[in-house]
């Protein structure tokens, strides 16, 4: 009985989140309920829940812009001659602070923050209300998914408008406004970036308090203990933290409930299709840690259009873009993620390229056979074998490296994914350079990848970033150019309407100038 509450909760209320000229840090929740009147009750807390769930479909985040954009930005794709021009200033890096991408995004998450912000600064009150143990219980683990989602919404800001993480400079460097309450004015100023990482801490750390590791289940659609250690591991990470690092990541990949397992892409489910076809075909799989849940008639954005269009007319793909040849190139002819992940098709385009499309999000099969829903497969921020690869980066980065076990960790990724063999021996001289290239192949187009190269920074390429070359009916335009790691635009810039909204302290980023 325990969670009985928790478990029957409307699962996909649709909450729109207005997007206007003001302050995105000013955003009320999607209610029309009067602020005075709002979340007196159990219910009123559940729906406020819900109504932060759906937040989480919009196409500026996980289902859309938050997961193609940095990987489209960076160097393993490629726009075709004749493309839509969809995500063109990205490709090219003419990147703005008015950009609309840029705006939805940052909007998107102080929205959610807002929500959480709203629910927070009541919920005390609305457990003093209550009498039934159940419903207590219930409402403390809404507590601990709301302070995690804050946290994950702060992660993603950081990520994306803020510069990498650096132990010895980050009281020094720009973090992001934080907002604590909702009813309260703040002022519009940006903390330290090491001030906003503690905020997430701070978060992250209420969350564990109140959610209960019981519960942690493989391809839930709500936050559980195991989504805030996930959260945890990899905010570690990118704060060089590799001790927290491997503790939190040791807490999925050694779950003492053992919640989650890698879906072998060697092991046959059904219908011809391994554990790792189906979690992408099916958006079922037991190393998904979260996502993103959809159905035929609540879902967000269209992760595998701009990859294929095929739903165009039905008959022909017409890909916006194509995997880059060096990224195709890395996969072993055993490695079976790549018949997972990418397919030959003749395009309609005039030119008729052939290529290895991306059909990792080709779409849940389900939705197509049931509503003719191309391309519409649900996100998933969290999967295991990012705790892997976290795991084993930590290692060899740690004060005394440990490359015994951070070969063994990601030796075991690969068994997962290999027809046979894909074991590897990591050193001090081939530890970046391999994990580099194995959370190419593993989390291809999820959205990591330019944010690994500034984190990484000297140590990956002798900092030299990337350089595209040319390849067959590539768009001309972008191309070829090459990017330093200490270029402004891998953090991007802060939308110019925050900046000049009335009373904003907001400070620039270097990429805004």
């Amino acid at each position: 009985m325990k969670y009985t509450l928790y478990n029957i909760k409307v699962m996909f209320a649709i909450v729109a989140a207005s997007i206007t000229l003001s302050s995105c840090l000013e955003k009320e929740p999607g209610s029309a309920i009067p602020e005075a009147e709002a979340m007196k009750t159990f219910e009123d807390a559940e729906q406020t829940v819900t109504g932060i769930y759906a937040l989480l479909k919009s196409s500026s985040l996980f289902s859309g812009y938050l997961t193609l954009l940095p990987d489209i930005q960076s160097d393993l794709v490629y726009a075709v001659d004749g493309y839509t021009n969809v995500y063109g200033s990205f490709w090219q890096w003419d990147i703005r602070p008015t950009t609309a991408e840029i705006e939805s995004v940052y909007a998107g998450l102080y929205s959610v923050i807002s929500n959480c912000n709203f629910y927070l600064e009541r919920i005390d009150k609305v457990l003093e209300a209550q009498t039934d143990d159940d419903r207590i219980t219930t409402l403390e683990f809404y507590t601990g998914e709301v302070y995690t989602i804050r946290a994950l919404a702060y992660s993603e800001l950081l990520k994306n408008y803020c510069k990498a993480y650096d132990p010895a400079t980050a009281t020094d460097e720009l973090g992001m406004v934080i907002r604590r309450k909702y009813s309260e004015k703040e002022p519009a100023r940006r903390a330290s970036l090491y001030d906003t990482y503690q905020f997430v801490l701070e978060d992250l750390a209420k969350a564990e308090e109140l959610l209960d590791e019981d519960y942690d289940a493989y391809s839930s659609y709500y936050i559980t203990k195991g989504v805030a250690h996930a959260l945890h591991a990899r905010v570690a990470l990118n704060m060089q933290n590799w001790d927290d690092a491997i503790k939190y990541s040791s807490k999925l990949i050694d779950h003492e409930n053992n919640a989650y397992a890698l879906s072998a892409a060697n092991v046959a489910y059904t219908g011809g299709m391994s554990f790792f076809d189906y979690m992408w075909q099916y958006d079922l799989g037991t190393e998904v840690i979260w996502q993103v849940g959809f159905t035929t008639t609540s879902y967000g954005g269209a992760l595998g259009q701009t990859f294929l269009n095929f739903n165009n007319d039905y008959y022909y793909c017409y890909p916006d873009y194509v995997p880059a040849q060096w990224v195709l190139d890395l996969y072993a002819s055993s490695d079976l993620r790549y018949s997972s992940y990418f397919a030959n098709f003749a395009t309609g385009y005039d030119h008729n390229l052939t290529w290895p499309l991306l059909v990792k999000y080709y779409g849940n099969q389900n939705f197509i056979s049931q509503a003719l829903i191309y391309h519409v497969s649900m996100p998933k921020p969290f999967r295991l074998a990012e705790q892997y690869l976290i795991r084993a980066e930590a290692y060899c980065r740690q004060q005394t490296p440990n490359y015994a076990l951070a070969s063994k960790d990601l030796s075991t990724l690969r068994a997962s994914r290999f027809a046979s063999g894909g074991s590897v021996s990591l050193t001090a001289a081939n530890c970046i350079q391999t994990i580099a290239e194995e959370r190419v192949r593993e989390l291809y187009m999820e959205g990591f990848r330019l944010n690994d190269i500034k984190r990484w920074g000297k140590l990956y390429n002798n900092g030299e970033g990337f350089e595209r070359k040319p390849q067959s009916n590539s768009l001309e335009e972008g191309s070829s150019l090459k990017i330093k790691a200490d270029n402004p635009l891998f953090v991007w810039p802060i939308p110019q309407h925050e900046i000049e909204a009335p009373g904003s302290e907001v400070q620039p980023n270097e990429s805004n100038k």
